[in-house]
């Protein structure tokens, strides 16, 4: 981020506003409306200026700017036409580390206004660095759009009842897990459409309920797709943002990270071939413990968890411990990958069927029934294959693939870095070395392939 979003505090405290004009006078709105003590520095004052000050107060003073404007004041905002005067107010004010504001010219800034929906006391604020106005109101748009007008008063009712809730739930765990319950249920629907009573009846009930709860937690075992995170799953969001702690793998993506809550707890269990730095007998303890303290426990897994994520193997175990837990498919990487570079994993003309298996060989020997492999109208998807690619295609023509079957391997699929490489059985473990492939990736082989370069629609093109 190039800018920290922050809420200030300027109720009854002195805010300076340099200009009086047009532009100036929306500034001295917005200030007013925060509560500000506003004082009016400017030459010439408008009357919309003036009629803001009459009706909520603060200072006009119709000079030129001097510096001493800036004793006493809190925060500063330059709104003139004249360049030189809202160069040196940010000057001046960055002088005295005052935070300014200069309309229109960001690089005079150290902070800037965002663009404001007001559901007080609920408001968000969003911004795109001075890049794209146009774009800032579009996003204003469609939030208006989504956030009741009552949303403000469901914020203050909820507030009202904080104190009592810390009294009754003196555990801050047990409190997170009193709000969450209250407002994923109908209760915040029920104040929203104006039947308040009934709301108030469930908040009650909620609350009594929560007192008597055995503190048992729960694990989230949530597939997070192939990388991009506009691929995950209505649920999996929510679950992601529901867990107090999560422990991911190594194929799930920064981006993916960035939509954790963001107080949530990270624990690193990726796994890597020839280099388990966490044994997955280890990491299944650490689901049935973290459970048994309580927590909501997010086992976030690339891809779908059941598709060589042996997410099998971990819910065996909490299913053994009586953990109770929820299951989120996720989008598999043959699926996602093969979708954005531009190869159809079936084709009525060159695929009837496909089949997925992983390029890990036991002992480094190959243990893959590879004449069921070699079918002509097949694709066949290939998962951790990097290392033993040289072995695969090998066996693969031993046992009577044409040497001049198309590959294509996908890295970093579904991400902007994603790069797309083709060749055949015979070429493509050279190439991917002389290019320095490097996982993640997938490996598709079969006729379909012949397609990517026609199809192909995200990202680079076939290498």
């Amino acid at each position: 981020m190039d800018y920290l979003p922050v809420f200030m505090q300027i109720t009854g405290r002195r805010c300076l506003l340099v200009g009086a004009g047009e532009v100036a006078s929306r500034k001295a709105a917005l200030l007013l409306r925060c509560g500000a003590c506003l004082i009016v520095v400017a030459p010439w004052v408008s009357d919309a200026v003036k009629a803001l000050i009459d009706t909520h107060g603060g200072e006009i003073h119709e000079r030129p700017f001097e510096d001493s404007d800036l004793e006493g004041v809190v925060l500063v905002v330059a709104a003139t036409d004249d360049d030189q005067v809202n160069r040196r107010v940010s000057e001046l004010a960055t002088a005295r580390q005052l935070p300014v504001n200069v309309v229109d010219q960001t690089e005079l800034c150290s902070f800037i206004v965002p663009a404001i929906v007001d559901r007080s006391p609920v408001v968000v604020a969003i911004s795109t660095g001075g890049s794209s106005p146009v774009l800032t109101r579009r996003i204003k748009e469609q939030i208006e759009i989504q956030l009741p007008a009552a949303l403000g008063a469901l914020a203050a009712q909820l507030g009202s009842f904080r104190d009592r809730v810390k009294q009754q739930l003196s555990d801050f765990r047990q409190r997170t897990r009193f709000w969450e319950r209250l407002l994923s249920g109908p209760m915040p629907d029920l104040y929203l459409s104006g039947q308040q009573e009934q709301a108030m009846r469930l908040f009650e009930d909620t609350l009594v309920s929560d007192l008597h709860e055995s503190g048992q937690g729960e694990v989230y075992l949530v597939g997070a797709g192939p990388g991009d995170p506009d691929l995950l799953t209505l649920k999996a969001l929510r679950l992601m943002y529901a867990a107090d702690v999560v422990l991911y793998d190594r194929l799930v993506s920064p981006e993916i990270m960035q939509r954790v809550r963001p107080d949530a707890e990270r624990i690193f269990v990726g796994k890597e071939a020839k280099h388990h730095p966490v044994p997955q007998e280890e990491i299944n303890e650490r689901l049935v413990t973290l459970a048994r303290e309580g927590l909501k426990v997010l086992r976030l897994k690339g891809g779908d968890p059941f598709i060589f994520g042996r997410g099998g193997e971990e819910i065996d175990r909490l299913t053994a411990e009586g953990i109770p837990f929820q299951v989120v498919p996720g989008i598999t990487a043959a699926s996602g990958c093969s979708a954005y570079a531009g190869i159809p994993l079936t084709h009525r003309d060159f695929s009837q069927s496909v089949r997925f298996v992983t390029g890990h060989l036991k002992n480094e020997q190959p243990d893959l029934n590879w004449s069921a492999l070699v079918d002509e109208e097949q694709t066949l998807v290939i998962y951790m294959g990097l290392l033993t690619l040289q072995t695969i295609c090998e066996q693969l023509i031993a046992h009577g693939m044409s040497t001049a079957m198309p590959v294509a391997i996908v890295e970093q699929g579904t991400l902007p870095r994603q790069r797309v490489l083709t060749g055949t059985v015979s070429d493509i473990a050279h190439r991917a070395a002389e290019l320095g492939v490097k996982a993640p990736a997938i490996i598709i082989i079969g006729q379909v392939v012949r397609l990517q370069n026609r199809l192909a629609w995200f990202g680079e093109t076939a290498l």
